[in-house]
């Protein structure tokens, strides 16, 4: 019975790929495109998969990657600075990439500093806009470990603001969630920019 569930998981699997792949080759073909030559020969499979790599993130609850944590009292935040993530933007399906820095101040639960980064990597592996990305990954933290406060910080670089319309590489797009008494408190608040500011010797 388990064996037939693994197969039928995997046929529907397949399925899925090959008509993702199908609906690439036909906008290949749509624009001009010989999609019957060497180079293309692979390519909506290729994309197909690449899609399943980058949007892995729209099946797992985010709230689920915390879910294992400890008691620790601690009088200070957690800091977790210069995690990097790759996203999609929903409004173009262009990449749009960069780091996330996350602070806590702990209550009595703690988590694994290595789930923070995988968070982190959940919530971007979807369609997205920065700014309900950031305010996703705070709101997780917030749920999950009911810490004193919560402060995110996310800085990227956007191909559809670089490679296309108004064409400005180099461009970066600052985004911040607040919970808690980093809402509250400006010294905190104060402190965290402190901290990512050390960590690049600004």
């Amino acid at each position: 019975m388990i064996t037939s569930s693994v197969n039928q998981t995997e046929t529907a699997h397949e399925q899925r790929i090959e008509a993702v792949a199908a609906h690439v080759r036909e906008i290949l073909r749509l624009l001009g495109e010989d999609v019957s030559r060497e180079g293309l020969a692979d390519t909506p499979l290729r994309v197909a998969k690449m899609y399943e790599e980058l949007l892995a993130g729209m099946t797992v609850d985010p709230d689920s990657v915390l879910s294992t944590t400890f008691e620790e009292k601690t009088d200070g935040p957690v800091v977790v600075a210069d995690i990097i993530f790759y996203s999609l933007c929903e409004h173009h399906m262009l990449p749009f990439f960069g780091t996330a820095h996350v602070a806590y101040l702990p209550a009595d639960r703690i988590v694994g500093l290595s789930k923070i980064a995988r968070l982190v990597e959940v919530v971007s592996r979807r369609l997205q806009v920065q700014e309900r990305m950031t305010e996703q990954i705070a709101d997780s933290i917030d749920r999950v470990l009911k810490p004193h406060g919560v402060m995110v910080l996310v800085e990227a670089e956007h191909l559809c603001m670089c490679a296309r319309g108004v064409k400005k590489p180099g461009s970066r797009t600052v985004t911040t969630a607040v919970r808690g008494q980093y809402r509250d408190d400006a010294t905190l608040r104060a402190e965290f920019f402190r901290l990512l500011e050390r960590r690049t010797g600004v």
